[in-house]
C-alpha cells in the first residue's frame, strides 16, 4: 500500500486478518527503510516516518477491534 491508501477510513474497513497481513507488510517494508538507510541507498528518508505512522495506525484500529477494547 503506497502512503495515500492508508488513511483511516481505509483502515477501519479491513477486517482483522487484513489488518495483521498490512501490520507484517508494513514492518517488512520499515525493516528494508532501515536497511538502506545504514547501507545508505534510500533515496527517499521521509519513507521511514510515513511507514512509522501507518504502523501506528493500523495498530491503533486493532486494539480497538479487539475484544478486550470493549469491556
Amino acid at each position: 500500500m503506497k502512503a495515500r491508501e492508508h488513511d483511516i477510513k481505509a483502515i477501519r474497513d479491513m477486517d482483522q486478518g487484513r489488518l495483521k497481513d498490512e501490520l507484517t507488510s508494513l514492518k517488512k517494508e520499515q525493516f528494508n527503510l532501515r536497511f538502506q538507510q545504514a547501507t545508505g541507498q534510500l533515496e527517499k528518508s521521509s519513507r521511514i516516518r510515513e511507514v512509522r505512522r501507518a504502523i501506528a495506525r493500523v495498530q491503533t484500529v486493532l486494539r480497538e477491534k479487539s475484544p478486550k477494547a470493549k469491556v
